[in-house]
């Protein structure tokens, strides 16, 4: 079983794996991600299955795009409660499936569906109803490199990981060979409360990386951790990040505070979505595919998510300059 680095308040054991008994909030989520980027930004996709058992909902999201591809997307905030005890989801648009092999060990992530190709990606925050679709197919496997890293206070944890097989789009099918990152958290989440920055990748040495920060009025060592090629995953709690922000209120980049590793987080290709509140609020995610340049020369590609709920620009955001949205 892969190494569990032990930091925290809480400890992660390997039945955390699987599903947990819910809590009595309407917001209660369990939520597995899974996401992969080509070495070079060609390719890159993401897989988020997010569970609201007492609002009686899944939310299932599932992309490719890259950095001279358009976005193809799934994104169904409205889909069936997978049967007890599994973690698959069947519509009559996509059937998508989810293997843990062994905890904390090689997953599975199948997909077969139709996806809404999006050129301009922020259409998805009006639905991809009425766009043209094709069909979005993967077969892939996400493989453990180093251990696993569960953050310190909340039942969460990030496992930076090596990702293979195939993933077809319309009648082109790609081979995967990337790196990539998986997490899972329990608990409850209030996507239209709180904002927050998480970002992962790995540079051109094969130096993984991931950071997180929550905007909640006051600064802490947020999470971050490092596995040096060849090493062990290590934690380097204190991540911190400021951002610069488009008139239209996407990132246009960020400077992340990687302890050890500083770099800038510059986007690619977006692939957001939108969310709505049980009382109609709404929240957009900009998640983007980025290129990352370290302070020490190093690049790398991976993901990054701004995420904005309702009158998010007075959260407490860093901003790299004056003249970005406020």
């Amino acid at each position: 079983m892969a190494k569990i680095i032990d930091h925290g308040t809480w400890q992660l054991t390997p039945a955390d794996e699987g599903l947990h008994e819910p809590g009595s909030e309407v917001l209660w989520n369990e939520s597995y991600y899974f996401d992969f980027a080509a070495p070079d930004g060609s390719v890159a996709g993401y897989v988020r299955l997010g569970l609201y058992p007492n609002w009686d909902r899944a939310w299932y999201w599932a992309c490719v795009t890259g950095k001279d591809r358009p976005l193809v997307l799934v994104a169904d905030n409205d889909a069936p409660l997978p049967k007890p005890g599994t973690t698959d989801v069947r519509t009559g648009a996509y059937e998508a499936t989810q293997t843990i092999a062994e905890p904390f060990g090689p997953v599975r992530i199948g997909l077969d569906g139709e996806g809404a190709v999006l050129p301009d990606p922020t259409a998805a925050y009006g639905g991809t109803s009425g766009a043209e679709t094709t069909r979005l197919r993967f077969d892939l496997r996400w493989d453990t490199v180093s251990g696993v890293y569960p953050y310190k206070d909340i039942p969460r944890y990030e496992i930076p990981c090596t990702v293979s097989g195939t993933v077809t789009v319309g009648d082109e099918t790609l081979a995967v060979d990337a790196p990539g990152e998986r997490d899972h958290s329990w608990g409850e989440r209030d996507w239209w409360k709180t904002s927050w920055l998480w970002s992962s990748g790995r540079l051109g040495d094969g130096t993984f990386f991931h950071g997180m920060q929550a905007n909640i009025g006051f600064a802490i060592p947020w999470p971050s951790f490092l596995v040096p090629p060849g090493g062990e995953i290590a934690h380097r709690d204190g991540f911190s990040a400021e951002t610069r922000f488009a008139a239209d209120e996407l990132p246009e980049s960020s400077h992340l505070r990687v302890p050890g590793v500083p770099m800038t987080a510059t986007p690619l290709a977006f692939a957001p979505v939108a969310v709505v509140s049980p009382d109609g609020r709404t929240a957009r995610f900009p998640r983007a595919l980025c290129r990352f340049e370290a302070e020490d020369g190093r690049t790398g590609h991976g993901w990054t998510e701004w995420h904005q709920p309702p009158g998010w620009q007075d959260h407490g955001w860093s901003y790299l300059a004056e003249g970005g949205a406020r």
